[in-house]
């Protein structure tokens, strides 16, 4: 239900930047919406180490520096690697100004419940802004709540701030600074005794 729920935030994500490259990194269980535009994202299922899907690899990901405009990351604890080592793979591979978006579960919420025990981690939204943060990228300053608080039944609606919602939303934007410093403009001078 948690994945049926999130699908709507996947299908916005992989529109974002249409005609561009994309990377998908989710479990195997979920299913990606039927892409409108010409250009497939690539696939990798997060079930174990190595990654496998459209390519069986592990990190370092086989792709270039800046050759995505998207990433998703659909439940990367759940992937058996380092998360703050996932993210900055993923942020390498970014193009600047791309976008990443990050899909937990929330640790809060009594939906944590049912999935207790199947060993599944979860990790408050501000762990996730200081692994984004270290890994070079800027996180929104609002985190969205997304999937049923308790029903055993798809929620899509997005809600801000993660609540006790069953999973959050956190997206992340990859900014670089001009190779070319800029000057700081010089403070104007007044005259003693100018008026104002």
């Amino acid at each position: 239900m948690l994945l049926d729920s999130e699908a709507d935030c996947v299908g916005a994500a992989l529109q974002q930047r249409p005609g561009q490259a994309a990377l998908w990194l989710g479990p195997a269980a979920a299913s990606l919406p039927a892409a409108s535009d010409s250009l497939l994202p690539l696939r990798l299922h997060l079930d174990g180490t190595p990654f496998h899907g459209d390519l069986r690899c592990g990190l370092p990901l086989p792709l270039a520096s800046d050759a995505c405009a998207v990433v998703v990351v659909q439940h990367g604890d759940g992937s058996g690697c380092d998360p703050a080592e996932l993210l900055a793979e993923c942020a390498r591979v970014l193009l600047p100004g791309g976008w990443l978006w990050l899909l937990a579960l929330n640790p809060l919420s009594p939906y944590r419940l049912r999935w207790w025990g199947q060993g599944l981690e979860a990790r408050e939204p501000v762990t996730w802004r200081r692994r984004l943060r270290a890994a070079g990228l800027a996180p929104d300053s609002l985190t969205q709540g997304v999937g049923p608080v308790w029903d055993i039944a798809p929620d899509a609606r997005l809600q801000d701030g993660v609540g006790l919602r069953a999973a959050f939303l956190l997206r992340a934007e990859k900014r670089r600074l001009p190779m070319t410093p800029l000057r700081k403009p010089r403070p104007l001078a007044l005259q003693a005794g100018t008026t104002a």
